[in-house]
């Protein structure tokens, strides 16, 4: 007897056999003779007595189509075949049409889903055919019936879907001392340790670039400073031998030499051992400084993912106070300040100051003239962002500023704003950890489904409900991928696992990655908290006491139901306050769909990412930094803080400044300034003019304008999906 049917999606369903009469009597009524319902009745009580405990779909149908070719209806065989292939090809019309798109290199929603990937190209194109079709399979094979029914249903957005089946992880804090003390293997080739600071700048640029093909998220190095900080030394003993060799005189002591900070100054006037030392710190520094130009030139030209996209890379960096570490700060700074090529701002890597006080903050710290600095060149060049480690929730009781390797103690982010720090399996740090997969709740469509009730507690409190089961249906699903990802092999990851990775030292090649990975987060998301409590109490939290009452009350929900999930399933939980770019009108455009146009919810292309003021409100900086830290707190697997400024930047880094003090005064976790940068490709002439379409020194019209999409750079807009377009045309400045 038939007892169960294996369906396409991989589901196992009870057999039920009038399911094939249907069938079968749809293909009858086309007939010039009508329905039998005693033979379909024959038919489907035959199948259900083959000697078979399951039989997949195809095979039922297969038998059908038998069993109607031998009776006195063949007509109706033809019918039921001629059926079976219009839903075949049905089946298969979506992802044709969507298949046809990337092959016309049409721009839409699909082809421009991420604007730091081309898939216009040859190996764009070829991931986006590999994407578009690994979606359905994962839909269709992976998914449980609830995760997959709160999909479908508009509810949650699982990120990354397409790299699902193969197993990888989100994305990685190299512990680069690792690659430069030992050396890298990756693929068939190996490199010996670093000697000098250039050989470590090349390593860090290799070791981003590799392990960004194992995973399907970003790169960050947490400490850039203090990795590369004694590579600047022996870089400067080698210049002591040079020099001991072009003078033919013993210098040899000077390498022990204390070293104020690594200036270069005029030898005029210096003599003998003075002079010396000082060509040794001047060589020092200028190859410093190309080691800088080559690392950044790296990152913005060594393609990853079959040539699709650069590494999508970070750096923290501004704590290490040496002399070394000062060096490696100064001209990383210099060279970003500069521009790479002919002048033009690299948009990777992305660039983080570490602020905190008695180190980098105020003036009497030993790095501020370097923060002084930093605030200059993201005046010019929006990089670096800025990363508060004197946030309440940002500090570990074992950071000691006499401790070489305090930096294990920091707390260092992604770009785009991925936080990783607390860590119930192992020690509280970034390094060697990241995030494993998240997912994305529509707290808007919840809202609005409750919208129908008057009574506004009630109303409250059935939207907290829904929550209450979208964050339970999250959750379950992030579980489900991560024993799906814990199957993996170590040597899948060759170098990621290969010791970079939190514990995966000590995994053999044919291990699973199950007994390190719990090391990484498990992050849920949202997006348009704004939207959400317009729908719930008719305004958002930037125009309503009430709203960010209310706003502040929803996310500390999350909050502490994801810390609940992190001992129910044991695993790291984290709250996120998603950076949604591809998401961002995905959401819009189906609830739009289902609910009409809702005056400011679902009336734009987009829903305002996670909990930000909208991009629309005007207000200062000041009421938007009070209105949006107060949730930092709450979303420890990510977070940002923006403001727009207007002007030339370049003449008024102190705007920056003020940012930052903000930033200090309202306990927020990390945060940037967005304003207008062109660039004249044909002379290289810069301004801040608002929609400069004629270059004013050469006249020329290619004008590369730079904008920041979700954390990081994007000097055209030519790939940016809808929603953002439509987000950054309502953009205002903050004044």
């Amino acid at each position: 007897m038939v007892k169960r049917v294996l369906k396409r999606d991989g589901r196992r369903v009870d057999f039920n056999n009038q399911k094939i009469v249907a069938a079968i009597l749809k293909a009858m009524d086309v007939t010039d003779n009508g329905e039998d319902i005693v033979l379909a009745a024959q038919i489907a009580q035959a199948i259900s007595e083959l000697d078979k405990d399951e039989m997949t779909v195809e095979e039922i149908q297969d038998v059908v189509e038998n069993y109607l070719m031998n009776s006195p209806r063949q007509e109706v065989a033809k019918e039921y075949i001629r059926y079976r292939n219009k839903r075949n090809i049905a089946r298969k019309a979506k992802s044709n049409e969507i298949f046809e798109t990337i092959i016309q290199a049409q721009a839409n929603d699909i082809t421009r889903e991420n604007a730091n990937m081309n898939a216009d190209t040859p190996a764009g194109m070829m991931m986006k055919f590999a994407s578009e079709a690994t979606k359905s399979y994962v839909d269709e094979c992976l998914l449980s019936d609830p995760v997959r029914e709160a999909v479908a249903g508009n509810y949650i957005h699982i990120h990354d879907k397409d790299y699902y089946p193969t197993k990888s992880l989100t994305c990685i804090q190299h512990p680069l001392d690792i690659i430069l003390e030992h050396g890298l293997k990756a693929g068939h080739g190996e490199s010996r340790p670093a000697k000098r600071i250039e050989t470590a700048s090349v390593l860090a640029c290799i070791s981003m670039e590799t392990v960004q093909n194992e995973m399907h998220g970003g790169q960050a190095i947490p400490a850039f400073d203090f990795y590369l900080a004694p590579y600047v030394h022996k870089t400067f003993e080698e210049e002591v031998d040079k020099v001991s060799e072009m003078e033919n005189a013993d210098y040899s002591d000077l390498k022990t030499a204390h070293i104020d900070d690594y200036l270069k100054r005029d030898l005029t006037g210096l003599q003998g051992r003075d002079r010396a030392f000082q060509h040794a710190i001047n060589q020092t520094v200028g190859r410093v400084h190309q080691a800088m130009e080559a690392f950044v030139h790296n990152m913005n030209t060594i393609h990853s993912r079959g040539g699709n996209q650069v590494v999508f890379s970070s750096i923290n960096y501004g704590t290490d106070t040496s002399a070394e570490g000062r060096c490696i700060i100064r001209e990383i700074l210099n060279t970003t300040y500069e521009g790479v090529g002919n002048g033009s701002t690299a948009i990777f890597p992305i660039q983080i100051w570490k602020k905190k006080r008695g180190v980098s903050y105020l003036p009497e710290d030993p790095n501020y003239d370097l923060y002084k600095f930093a605030c200059k060149v993201s005046a010019r060049r929006f990089f670096p962002n800025f990363l508060n480690l004197d946030a309440t929730y940002n500090q570990d009781p074992e950071w000691k500023a006499d401790d070489p390797k305090r930096y294990i103690h920091e707390v260092a982010t992604m770009g785009c704003r991925t936080r990783v720090y607390d860590n119930r399996f192992g020690p509280k740090t970034s390094i060697g950890r990241g995030n494993l997969s998240f997912t994305t709740i529509n707290i808007v469509k919840l809202a609005i489904e409750c919208m129908g009730i008057k009574d506004k507690e009630q109303r409250i409190g059935k939207f907290f409900e829904r929550l209450d089961w979208a964050l339970e249906i999250s959750a379950r699903q992030l579980d489900e991928r991560f024993q799906f990802q814990k199957t993996a092999l170590k040597k899948q990851f060759p170098l990621l696992m290969n010791g970079l990775w939190l514990g995966s030292g000590k995994l053999e090649p044919n291990d699973t990655i199950e007994s390190v990975i719990n090391q990484g987060t498990l992050a849920i998301g949202f997006i348009g908290l704004a939207e959400c409590l317009i729908a719930l109490v008719g305004k958002h939290h930037g125009e309503s006491e009430e709203a960010q009452e209310l706003g502040l009350r929803i996310v500390a929900f999350m909050k502490d139901k994801i810390n609940g999930f992190s001992e129910k399933y044991q695993h790291n939980y984290s709250c996120f306050a998603t950076p949604a770019e591809g998401l961002a009108g995905k959401f819009t455009k189906r609830d739009k769909k289902t609910f009409g146009i809702l005056p400011g919810i679902t009336d734009k292309d987009y829903y305002t990412n996670s909990s930000h003021v909208p991009v629309y409100y005007h207000c200062t900086p000041e009421h938007k930094a009070k209105i949006e830290g107060p949730y930092h707190q709450y979303e420890g697997a990510g977070h940002i803080f923006y403001v727009e400024i207007d002007g030339d930047a370049t003449h008024n880094p102190e705007a920056i400044m003020r940012i930052v003090d903000l930033m200090d005064k309202y306990n927020i976790g990390y945060g940037s300034v967005n304003h207008n940068r062109n660039r004249c490709l044909d002379c290289g002439y810069e301004n801040a003019e608002e929609g400069l379409e004629e270059c004013p020194h050469c006249h020329g019209h290619h004008i590369d304008t730079l904008q920041r999409i979700t954390g990081y750079l994007v000097g055209t807009t030519d790939r940016w999906n809808g929603g953002k377009l439509a987000e950054l045309h309502d953009r205002v400045v903050h004044k």
